[in-house]
């Protein structure tokens, strides 16, 4: 087994690819991931990378099984990955590899296929966090409740990666490892380490053009929904927006300022909070890095590094995840692993979180099980061109109108278009659907509009690719076993709109 190669996957929370500065961003002229950057200049970058479902527990997994939400079970928050579960870590530990997980966990049940873990309760905390090991009796867990565990002093970020870096110094050092660093960062409430507080004085954070987007142009399904920065969404009496006094890491001063005003000052001060809880990420994972040089472990070691998902920063006047919407629908992803990844590679293929399971596997010279749905990518990573590669994602977001406000919807992701139904939309009092049905379509066309302003699904011009793609979309829910049996009249009436 000595010749297998070893496997960091650090994985961090609502981390969105503008953050990272190898992305090339708005954000890179004002903020720098050197660290994270490494990886990539080392390494390969993959501008195409998708979640299946953007939100936290659903897309954990995901990643650990290789199966869409509707297959494995995790849907919302709320659900539980069963502790039978076929994962990449089970397998991996059963053809003698040594595994661990710390850090964030959040699939509510016990990790398994680990011979090491120590994983947050729930979320966690960024300062002085609780920690769930193996003497923990998980019969009695809360999945709601932090306070459970041992209690660790000090910064989040920095005790995951001790913890890390403690585990690796005194593993069985016969065998190959595969480590599981999953960070809480940059999950709200975004509270950096006092040591970054000066980080963005004097500097102003470059604003996305889409944080002033009408959205006239959206379906009715999208366009009055979620989590805004900005005061602008006249649909509900309770408004969710940033433009608000109280935060966690201090005070925001909107006296005196007008709406847009108010928006700015709100950008503003979640931005920097957000990228200070980022730069403590970026110092972590340069120290692990450091780490496997110092002890001659980099060329055998495959490094990755990802999040569960995106995450809006002010992008269409968003905040938070769940959309379809690229800003949280892409995952960054990076790979290093010297003895076959050229540096500066970048991969445009489309790749989703159901293929990680696949992938890791196969670079570990294993293969997929069959209730994989996923296909691995690792020729891709090597720069190689795949005929057969299918360039497309099919995504679903149940949770309607938890938390966010976010309407439910499904949609297909191919490298030139975006297809979106909105169906999250409530039955009336007898269960019945309401008529009109008040669900919408949205298309995008993503090589002339990348930054999806451009609803063109009632524009002539496209309907021949509506038409293409309601079939393909059609072709996969069924090929991914992905029926809609709770709205069959609704999918009447989509087939025949």
């Amino acid at each position: 087994m000595t010749g297998k190669p070893n496997v960091l996957f650090i994985m961090s929370d609502d981390h969105g690819a503008n953050a990272i500065s190898a992305y090339k961003s708005r954000l890179s002229s004002v903020f720098k991931t050197p660290n994270l950057d490494r990886i990539a200049e080392e390494g390969a970058l993959f501008t195409n990378s998708y979640c299946t479902n953007a939100i936290c527990t659903p897309s954990r997994a995901s990643i650990l099984t290789g199966q869409y939400s509707h297959t494995n079970g995790v849907r919302t928050l709320d659900d539980t990955l069963d502790i039978d579960a076929i994962t990449y870590p089970k397998v991996m530990k059963e053809n003698g590899y040594q595994t661990a997980v710390i850090g964030k966990w959040h699939v509510h049940s016990e990790p398994q296929g680990f011979d090491h873990y120590e994983v947050l309760p729930c979320q966690g905390y960024y300062f002085n966090p609780y920690f769930l090991d193996s003497t923990y009796d998980w019969s009695k867990l809360n999945k709601y409740e932090h306070n459970i565990g041992k209690q660790h002093e000090g910064y989040v970020t920095d005790i995951i990666t001790d913890k890390c870096v403690n585990w690796l110094e005194n593993r069985e050092k016969d065998k190959p490892f595969m480590l599981m660093c999953h960070h809480k960062a940059p999950h709200d409430d975004f509270e950096y380490h006092p040591r970054y507080e000066n980080l963005f004085d004097h500097i102003e954070i470059p604003e996305p053009d889409s944080l002033w987007e009408e959205k006239d142009h959206r379906s009715i399904g999208s366009r009055e929904y979620g989590t805004t920065v900005s005061e602008r969404n006249s649909r509900r009496n309770a408004v969710m927006h940033m433009s608000q006094p109280d935060y966690v890491t201090g005070q925001l001063n909107i006296t005196g300022l007008d709406a847009k005003g108010r928006t700015k000052a709100a950008y503003q001060k979640y931005l920097k909070d957000y990228l200070r809880v980022v730069k403590g990420i970026d110092d972590n994972v340069g120290r692990l890095l450091d780490y496997l040089d110092k002890e001659g472990l980099s060329d055998n070691t495959i490094v990755i590094y990802t999040s569960d998902q995106g995450m809006f920063l002010g992008e269409h006047d968003y905040i938070d995840k769940r959309w379809i919407y690229e800003e949280a629908l892409q995952m960054p992803l990076l790979i290093r692993f010297p003895k076959e990844i050229k540096p500066g590679t970048e991969v445009n293929e489309v790749v989703s979180n159901v293929d990680f399971a696949p992938t890791l596997l196969d670079y570990t010279g294993l293969e997929k099980v069959g209730q994989m749905q996923g296909s691995s990518f690792r020729a891709l990573a090597k720069g190689e061109m795949l005929e057969d590669w299918p360039n497309q994602v099919y995504y679903r977001y149940w949770m309607h109108m938890a938390h966010h406000d976010n309407p439910a919807h499904y949609g297909i992701r191919t490298k030139d278009y975006k297809l979106i139904f909105f169906y999250g939309l409530p039955l009336d009092a007898q269960g019945a659907l309401p008529d009109p049905t008040p669900y919408g379509f949205e298309l995008y066309d993503l090589n002339k509009d990348p930054n999806e302003l451009k609803n063109v699904y009632e524009d002539p011009v496209y309907k021949n690719v509506v038409k293409q793609l309601k079939q393909q979309l059609e072709n996969l829910k069924k090929q991914l076993g992905d029926e809609d049996e709770r709205y069959p009249e609704l999918m009447e009436r989509v087939r025949k709109s």
